[in-house]
């Protein structure tokens, strides 16, 4: 019989202990460690998966109270400003972690990158161009789990490098999609689609902060299919935000959006059942996008831009220039070389291609259409092609 992740009394003092210090910061993050916990505890994972989120909340934990500890220690890093962000989002798959990799080329941008999104709190005592050991030793881990596990790798390559989604930071409140699954099980999935975000948003934008102080840059770039949920909330924390939302047929969303869940969950579940995930999986991110452009038709339509997936395959330097145009920024000549020698270096399925269907995840394509239809036709998407 599987051992209960323990409580949140029992995990907050073993983080203590590990970390060595006592300071979590602001302390509305318990409700959300309370759920994870249960929702851990509930679910059928196996012996391997309830240790591994057990460990992953213990390192939450332990981040965040480094992170508190950089903000004691550095009282301006909460003094900074991040002048107009932008921010990418739309369905899972519809081509944001591919327009967020070309966009980051820019040398102006400043993208959130992998390694320093797990470890956000600065690292005293490096010398001046010093790698960050953090930096080294997850990138190290990430070229043996590329070897271990290569389907993964040709759904969503990574590495310590790789500019990644906002989630990761958001995981540091206990809040947010977290890995992709919690917030497919219960109770995690309930409770999250009922909370305010605020209190999350303003958390991740003092985080940003935080790594705008040790490496700062001009402009922000960000991504992340999640923001859906959070319009609102991040208008609000970004007053100048601007944010480019891809589009691509959900039918092809869906059903990647499914496979790369199973990915994710399969290994830590008993007996997963991909045909009951599916409906799930594909309610959840429907829902995202009906509450997202709901909150996007309460706000300036100024700040934000659509993309077509088909249109950034076909011409990408012609996307970005259109992107640029619209928020009034200059699409230099050092950012177009950038952006050509990434799409050089990095052809589509470079990593290899991943097959997948709708019917495999309990799905058909009328179900997924029906629910998709206002949607594709606001946007003008093709839901046969």
């Amino acid at each position: 019989m599987l051992e209960d992740i323990p409580d949140r009394d029992a995990m907050l003092a073993e983080a203590r202990a590990v970390a060595g210090l006592s300071d979590f910061g602001p302390d509305d993050f318990k409700a959300g460690l309370d759920q994870l916990i249960a929702t851990y505890n509930r679910a059928p994972l196996n012996q391997r998966g309830r240790r591994r989120n057990q460990r992953r909340l213990l390192e939450l934990l332990t981040t965040r109270l480094r992170i508190q500890d950089g903000f004691n220690r550095h009282p301006e890093i909460l003094e900074r400003s991040l002048h107009a962000p932008m921010v990418l989002t739309g369905l899972p798959r519809s081509g944001t972690s591919a327009l967020f990799n070309f966009l980051a080329n820019d040398p102006l941008t400043r993208p959130l990158r992998l390694w320093e999104a797990r470890s956000p709190e600065p690292l005293e005592g490096l010398a001046a161009g010093q790698s960050d050991p953090r930096r080294d030793e997850l990138e190290a881990r990430f070229a043996e789990g590329r070897k271990k596990n290569p389907e993964f790798t040709k759904v969503h390559f990574t590495s310590a490098d790789t500019p990644e989604e906002c989630v990761l930071v958001h995981a540091f409140a206990l809040h947010g999609v977290q890995m992709g699954f919690e917030v497919m099980l219960e109770p995690y999935g309930s409770w999250y689609r009922k909370q305010d975000l605020h209190g999350m948003y303003a958390y991740y934008r003092d985080i940003l902060k935080m790594l705008d102080w040790q490496r700062p840059g001009d402009r922000w770039l960000l991504k992340a299919p999640a923001h859906m949920w959070g319009i609102e909330a991040l208008i609000d924390t970004f007053p100048d935000v601007s944010i480019v939302w891809s589009h691509r047929n959900p039918l092809l969303c869906v059903a990647s959006i499914c496979s790369m869940t199973t990915l994710i969950m399969g290994p830590q579940m008993e007996n997963l059942d991909t045909t009951a995930l599916g409906p799930i999986v594909m309610d959840f991110y429907a829902t995202s996008l009906e509450r997202g452009l709901a909150a996007r038709d309460r706000a300036d339509a100024a700040r934000f831009i659509d993309i077509a997936h088909d249109d950034f395959v076909a011409d990408s330097m012609s996307v970005a220039e259109n992107i640029y145009n619209h928020f009034g920024l200059d699409y230099s000549d050092r950012a177009r070389t950038a952006m050509r020698e990434h799409m050089r270096a990095n052809p589509k399925g470079k990593h290899g291609k991943h097959e997948y269907s709708l019917e495999q995840y309990g799905l058909d394509p009328t179900r997924v259409r029906e629910r998709f239809g206002s949607y594709a036709e606001r946007f003008a998407i093709d839901l046969d092609a």
